[in-house]
């Protein structure tokens, strides 16, 4: 059977939106009730790291995620071995014992909205408004992973993350972020050191921060983050659309529509008064007619007044032979 062109359009324009979700998740493209927001700005693979220290060993984990598509290359980290390049948030775990008995690293994911052999998972989307009136922000939830608490361990709990996308007017989003090879440079020397007790999640003044991390209540592993962003306001489209420029080019429209209106008054007021007035017809109707039939002509003068003036000023000037 032959498809026409028309048909491969209309077959494609059918598939595309079933590829979309098949990601997962749009970043670009998020409604909310009557809320839309476009968190594409935050696109990319961020880092985040952090150290906690007990009487047994201290252990160091390195978080990557990239909301908006996969880790695709970066879910390969050194010794850690490969975290799935399919994942959207991996942890990779390096445990040091106090006592010099070992180490054990590590990797596994935390968010995979594609997990193999199970339908496309879409993300839990909600208002922070709807949770607390007082936060503005967008909530999202993700899962699809498998927990080890070991590098032995074959089974593994659920993972997910939940990251709370906070409306900040001042912050993009991708402040204090660091790349991966700062980031790889930081926990190395924090492995190094050893230093601190409890947790420590890195830089404090980071947009993307760590809440929380570990077991909850129904023995699913969460990483919960804070994201501090202007993209996660309720009101950033709107406000995006309204910008200086569009209003410039709104005044400068109307201001060639009245003028428009205006002429074509004139010249229709006109032409009635002087065919009520004067009997006029033909180009004697419009007013000022004798001056608009001199206008190619006077057009002529002032262009050839311009050339020669031109040539004027770059003739030689100086004494002439005798």
């Amino acid at each position: 059977m032959r498809i026409q062109p028309n048909g491969v359009s209309l077959l494609l324009s059918a598939l595309l939106p079933s590829l979309a979700s098949a990601s997962g998740f749009d970043c670009a493209n998020i409604n909310v009730g009557d809320h839309k927001y476009d968190l594409s700005p935050l696109k990319g693979v961020h880092v985040l790291n952090t150290t906690a220290k007990t009487p047994d060993n201290v252990t160091s984990t390195t978080y990557r995620l990239n909301i908006c598509n996969t880790l695709k290359s970066s879910a390969q980290y050194d010794k850690y071995g490969n975290c799935g390049t399919n994942k959207n948030i991996c942890a990779f775990v390096h445990r040091a014992q106090n006592d010099g008995g070992g180490v054990d690293s590590f990797p596994f994911p935390i968010v995979d909205l594609e997990a193999a052999g199970e339908a496309s998972k879409s993300p839990e989307l909600k208002r922070l408004k709807d949770i607390d009136p007082e936060t503005e922000g967008l909530r999202v939830k993700l899962e699809g992973g498998t927990y080890k608490e070991n590098s032995g361990d074959k089974k593994g709990k659920k993972a997910g993350a939940i990251i709370e996308f906070q409306c900040d007017h001042e912050r993009s989003g991708l402040e204090g972020l660091d790349t991966i090879e700062d980031s790889e440079a930081k926990a190395r020397r924090r492995r190094a050191e050893g230093e601190g007790g409890g947790v420590s999640s890195g830089n404090s003044s980071s947009s993307l921060q760590i809440k929380s991390a570990g077991l909850s209540d129904d023995d699913t592993y969460i990483l919960r983050l804070d994201w501090r962003t202007k993209y996660a306001c309720d009101e950033y489209e709107k406000e995006k659309g309204d910008t200086p420029s569009s209003k410039s080019w709104g005044f400068f429209t109307w201001l060639i529509i009245i003028a428009f209106l205006f002429i074509a008054a004139y010249l229709i007021f006109g032409s009635w008064l002087n065919y009520n007035r004067y009997g006029a017809r033909g180009w004697d109707l419009l007013p000022h007619g004798d001056t608009i039939r001199d206008i190619p002509y006077i057009f002529q003068d002032w262009l050839r007044r311009v050339v020669n003036t031109l040539q004027g000023a770059g003739s030689r000037g100086g004494y002439s032979a005798v």
